[in-house]
C-alpha cells in the first residue's frame, strides 16, 4: 500500500524587492510536517536559551463537533496549515533564530537541506533530558459541550413556535417570528464554535509554550548541575594532590589503608602522580571556567528571550482576549433580539381554558 501524507507548500519573497514596492514571482517548495519538526528540534538544540515556537498538533487530540478526528480531514489539515504558517512567521520574525543557515536552507533548498541539518552535529548535542518534545495539550472550553446542547435545543424552540403560530390566529405573527428567530439563533452556533475554536488555537499555542520555557530551564539546570560537578572534581583533585604532597591522608580510604600496610610509595611514583594531578588540575580550572561562562551567558541570553516572549505573549493575548469578548457581546445582541421577540409575545398572549374530561380547566 502505498504512503498517504500531507505536504504543505512554501512561499517566500525577497524582503528588499517588496520594499521597493516590487511583486517578483514567489519562491516555492514542498514540506512535510516531520520536516517542520526536524528545523524545531534544530533549533531547540543549537538555541538552549531561545523560548521556541511551538508547532501545531500531529493529530487531532480535541475537535468540536463539526471537525474530524481524521489526520487527512481538509478542516484538520487547514488547520495545521495556518499553525505551521504561524510558526515559520514567528521563527522569521525572531531577532536571532531568522538569521540561522538552516533556516534559509530549509526555506530556499527542495532538495539535500536534511544532509546539510545533519552535518551540524546536532543529535550529538542534544542531551535526553533536553529533547523537544511537542506536547500536545488540549485545551477544552469548559462550557463549549454544554452551550452547544442549549443552542442546539434552540432550533427544536423554532419548529414549535413555527408549528404553533399555524394553529394560532391572533399570536400567528408574534409566533412565526419568534421561530424564525429561533433557528436563525440556533444555525448561528456552528459559526461561533469555529470562530472559539480559533481562540482556541491561539490559546493552545501558549500551553505549548509553556514546555519551550521549561525547556530553557532544564537547559540551566544542567548547566548547573555540570558546573558544580566539575567543583566538585576539582576540589578532589586538589585535595589528592595535597594528600600526595605530604604524605598525610586525611579521609579514610582504600588507598590510605594500602600505604599503611606496605609503606609509602617510591619517589619517582610519587613525583609522576603530582604531575597527572597538576595537569588534571589545570583541565578541571579551565572546565569550571568554561562551565561558569556557559551558565552566565546562558542566564544573560535567556533573560533577553524571556523578556521579548512575555511581551509577544502581552500582546498576542491581549488582543485574542479582546476579539473574544467582541464576539461574546456580538452573541450576547443575537439572544436580546430573540427575547425582546418572545417578551412581545408575553405581553399579547391571552389566556386560553381548555375543557378536560373529568370538567377542571
Amino acid at each position: 500500500m502505498q504512503e498517504t501524507f500531507t505536504v504543505y507548500l512554501i512561499e517566500t519573497r525577497p524582503m528588499d524587492a517588496v520594499a521597493d514596492g516590487r511583486n517578483p514571482a514567489p519562491d516555492s517548495l514542498w514540506r512535510r510536517y516531520s520536516e517542520f519538526e526536524l528545523l524545531r528540534n534544530y533549533l531547540i538544540v543549537t538555541y538552549p536559551y531561545i523560548v521556541a515556537p511551538p508547532l501545531p498538533e500531529k493529530r487531532a487530540e480535541f475537535v468540536w463537533h463539526k471537525l474530524s478526528a481524521d489526520n487527512m480531514d481538509p478542516d484538520f489539515v487547514e488547520r495545521r496549515r495556518v499553525g505551521l504558517e504561524n510558526f515559520l512567521l514567528r521563527v522569521a520574525s525572531h531577532p536571532v533564530l531568522s538569521n540561522d543557515k538552516i533556516l534559509y536552507h530549509f526555506l530556499t533548498e527542495e532538495n539535500g537541506w536534511k544532509e546539510v541539518v545533519y552535518e551540524t552535529g546536532f543529535q550529538a548535542k542534544a542531551d535526553s533530558r533536553l529533547r523537544a518534545l511537542i506536547l500536545s495539550l488540549p485545551y477544552f472550553f469548559c462550557k463549549g459541550d454544554r452551550l452547544y446542547g442549549v443552542y442546539k435545543v434552540h432550533g427544536n424552540y423554532g419548529r414549535v413556535f413555527s408549528e404553533w403560530s399555524a394553529i394560532e390566529k391572533e399570536m400567528g405573527d408574534g409566533l412565526q417570528s419568534a421561530g424564525h428567530h429561533m433557528d436563525a439563533y440556533a444555525a448561528s452556533i456552528d459559526d461561533i464554535l469555529e470562530e472559539e475554536e480559533h481562540y482556541a488555537d491561539q490559546l493552545k499555542e501558549y500551553l505549548s509554550y509553556a514546555e519551550a520555557l521549561r525547556a530553557v530551564c532544564r537547559k540551566h539546570e544542567l548547566a548547573q548541575f555540570e558546573l558544580e560537578m566539575a567543583s566538585q572534581d576539582l576540589i578532589s583533585k586538589k585535595q589528592q594532590r595535597e594528600e600526595l604532597a605530604t604524605g598525610i591522608v586525611r579521609t579514610f580510604s582504600f588507598k590510605g589503608m594500602t600505604n599503611k600496610l606496605f609503606g609509602q610509595e617510591a619517589p619517582e611514583q610519587r613525583e609522576a602522580k603530582l604531575k597527572l594531578l597538576e595537569e588534571l588540575i589545570t583541565e578541571g580550572e579551565e572546565t569550571v571556567k568554561e562551565k561558569t561562562v556557559e551558565c552566565e551567558e546562558h542566564v544573560e541570553r535567556a533573560w533577553v528571550d524571556m523578556q521579548r516572549f512575555k511581551e509577544q505573549k502581552d500582546k498576542d493575548l491581549r488582543e485574542a482576549l479582546i476579539n473574544y469578548a467582541v464576539m461574546q457581546i456580538s452573541m450576547c445582541k443575537k439572544v436580546q433580539r430573540s427575547t425582546s421577540c418572545l417578551d412581545g409575545l408575553c405581553f399579547s398572549h391571552r389566556l386560553i381554558s381548555v375543557p378536560l374530561s373529568d370538567s377542571r380547566h
